[in-house]
């Protein structure tokens, strides 16, 4: 059924990850709900709308990374997570 998509182990290793994440959002959520609040972004987030909004825009940082440099991803992975987490604490 999914033999189509080339399951190497960065590939699976992301899907964990995420898979990981959003588990771990989900608990934290069931145990500390949150309330919307205004960082630097121009709308009210909760925590979930700032980690959608950081995957996001990790995801277009790292297709930057693929078409205009050639330049290793692991620094386009490091910006993503640095980005994630600031946008998670101050977004």
């Amino acid at each position: 059924m999914i033999a189509w998509m080339s399951w190497t182990m960065p590939t699976a290793i992301f899907f964990a990850v995420i898979a990981a994440i959003l588990l771990a959002m989900t608990v934290y959520e069931v145990v500390s709900p949150c309330t919307e609040r205004k960082g630097f972004l121009p709308i009210a987030t909760t925590r979930g709308d700032r980690l959608f909004i950081g995957l996001l825009t990790s995801a277009y940082i790292h297709l930057m990374f693929l078409g205009l440099s050639e330049v290793s991803l692991w620094l386009a992975l490091g910006i993503s997570v640095v980005w994630l987490c600031i946008l998670l604490r101050w977004g």
